[in-house]
């Protein structure tokens, strides 16, 4: 079963269309969005299309990304729809873009073992590859330019106050595993320098570890692993005692988040996302319950365990973002179990392109 066809999926891109935003103001707007095949681009470009459709809002989408198989097997129901754009863009490069309205850069390494065996892309999708949308922005007249950041700039908590977005706790630059909170931490710095010294408007949402039907099956998070697991109908594999307790969110809840910073947020701010906060033997016992299986506990691999976060507690505060309207609609363990049974139905005999090609040529955005 194709995901967008599952009954299930449209639910959930449907939960997110009937929110009371102004999508009136979307009318007839040209995006651009980097990491158009990551967990969040894929659910927000099938809500953007699912609303040209239903409401007849004419955007325009060019989906930025470096393997253009993968793209075309997320987007096939698209390809001959004139509003859908696929756009091959190598990171390293500043693409051509004429006058579009939004840039969403969304790209970005995201799991323990990307971090460890990509280090270097891992640092530079945050800053080389931002820095090259925020100049392409700049010279194609974009209204707002929103940065995807990450709970992770936040590092170890100094105590057990939920992180609000003046909070800053302690990160050991020179390690391997920094690479990826260093990198998104420059990120939002560039973002700022931009917006003073260009005059750029930008908004930054902070995702907490986000999971749902767009995951995918290269993912390595801990929450991912939990349920691909209860996908194959096997028992939940913990690789630690699972004490630490971090904020997570439902892709629908990340991206009903981030559509209220791109069209509500102020200038220059940045805003927390998280559907809620939870224990990690807690989840993995929430994916098993799911299918009824069991959880094991199991030694991580070098390579795995060298890219693992050694944040033992990240809460994040929503107040902010509240303000402006948004709350979560899927608690933790109603996510976790429409997440697999939507991957069993899709995942069942389908092969999925999963690698990048770095060799993409530098994209020109058409008319």
């Amino acid at each position: 079963m194709r995901l967008l066809e599952h009954p299930l999926y449209q639910r959930e891109i449907a939960a997110v269309a009937e929110l009371p935003l102004n999508w009136d103001s979307l009318r007839g707007k040209r995006f651009v969005i980097s990491g158009a095949t990551g967990m969040i681009g894929h659910f927000l470009i099938d809500v953007l299309m699912h609303q040209n459709a239903a409401a007849d809002l004419q955007c325009r989408i060019y989906a930025l990304g470096r393997n253009a198989e993968k793209a075309h097997s997320f987007f096939q129901e698209y390809s001959e729809n004139q509003s859908f754009q696929f756009v091959p863009w190598n990171f390293w490069d500043v693409p051509y873009l004429k006058p579009v309205d939004y840039v969403l850069h969304l790209a970005s390494t995201t799991h323990p073992r990307a971090y460890a065996s990509q280090p270097i892309d891992t640092i530079l999708l945050n800053v080389q590859g931002l820095g090259n949308l925020l100049e392409a922005a700049c010279r194609s007249e974009t209204k707002r330019f929103l940065f995807a950041s990450s709970c992770e700039i936040y590092g170890d908590p100094i105590d057990d106050t939920p992180f609000t977005e003046q909070s800053c706790g302690y990160i050991d630059c020179n390690t391997l595993r920094a690479g990826y909170p260093e990198g998104k931490r420059t990120g939002e710095a560039l973002c700022q320098a931009y917006l003073a010294q260009e005059g750029l408007d930008v908004v930054i949402p902070r995702f907490s570890r986000t999971y749902g039907p767009t995951m995918l099956p290269s993912d390595t998070k801990a929450i991912s692993q939990f349920i691909k697991k209860g996908v194959a109908r096997e028992d939940i594999v913990l690789k630690s005692e699972g004490k630490q307790i971090y904020s997570y969110s439902h892709v629908a809840d990340a991206v009903s988040g981030l559509l209220y910073c791109l069209l509500s947020g102020k200038k220059g701010e940045a805003y927390n996302i998280a559907s809620g906060s939870i224990r990690m033997k807690e989840l993995a016992q929430a994916a098993a319950d799911c299918v009824g299986s069991r959880v094991v506990f199991q030694l991580p691999e070098a390579v795995e365990k060298s890219g693992y976060s050694v944040v033992k507690r990240s809460i994040q505060d929503t107040a902010k973002l509240e303000l402006l309207g948004w709350k979560p609609m899927y608690p933790i363990d109603q996510g976790i179990r429409e997440t697999v049974e939507i991957l069993t139905d899709v995942w069942k005999g389908n092969e999925v392109a999963d690698e990048e090609n770095p060799s993409a040529p530098v994209p020109h955005i058409s008319q």
